[in-house]
């Protein structure tokens, strides 16, 4: 005797299922999809990116007012007015030599102490093609396509068509203070 012919609609109605293969199998599926599986992984793996990336954002408000209210002291009408934040201390930038910093605003600048006291500033952003440059040395070098800038920020080597701009910062009390 020849085995019955099985359909969508028979296996669903025999086994109580509620959906089956498109016609190209003959047993009835219980359990969940390939696609919905995925589909919830995907989802909760998105889920888990805006959590991680939203958790700092949320505490970086609180964390940012309660430091710059400590930090700025008497200094807090200049902070205001853009000015005023510290950068550095002055004993943290080395005398001859160049320091990475951020400004309040989260521009990367270079801090450069070419003699004892005096500190300048320039953008840090290379005018090649907008790399962030860093010191190394008594040179401050673009990692990307091997611009080199002096300690007074002129371009020596590579394809950079300028020099850094230079940013205003003052010392104060033994900070470097953004002017």
């Amino acid at each position: 005797m020849a085995a019955p012919l099985v359909t969508q609609e028979t296996t669903a109605a025999t086994s109580g299922a509620s959906r089956a293969c498109a016609g190209t199998c003959a047993h009835a599926h219980t359990g969940p999809t390939r696609r919905a599986v995925l589909a919830v992984g995907a989802s909760l793996a998105g889920a888990g990116v805006l959590v991680a990336c939203g958790a700092p954002d949320d505490d970086a408000p609180a964390q940012d007012a309660g430091s710059a209210g400590a930090g700025s002291g008497g200094g807090e009408g200049s902070g205001e007015a853009g000015g005023g934040a510290s950068l550095a201390a002055l004993e943290d930038v080395p005398v001859g030599g160049a320091l990475s910093a951020t400004t309040a605003a989260g521009d990367p600048i270079i801090l450069v102490q070419a003699e004892e006291g005096t500190v300048v500033a320039f953008s840090a952003v290379c005018t090649h093609s907008g790399c962030t440059v860093a010191p190394d040395g008594e040179e401050i070098v673009c990692p990307c396509h091997g611009s080199v800038f002096d300690l007074t920020g002129k371009n020596v080597d590579g394809p950079a068509p300028s020099p850094l701009p230079p940013v205003e910062v003052e010392v104060r009390d033994g900070q470097v203070v953004e002017v």
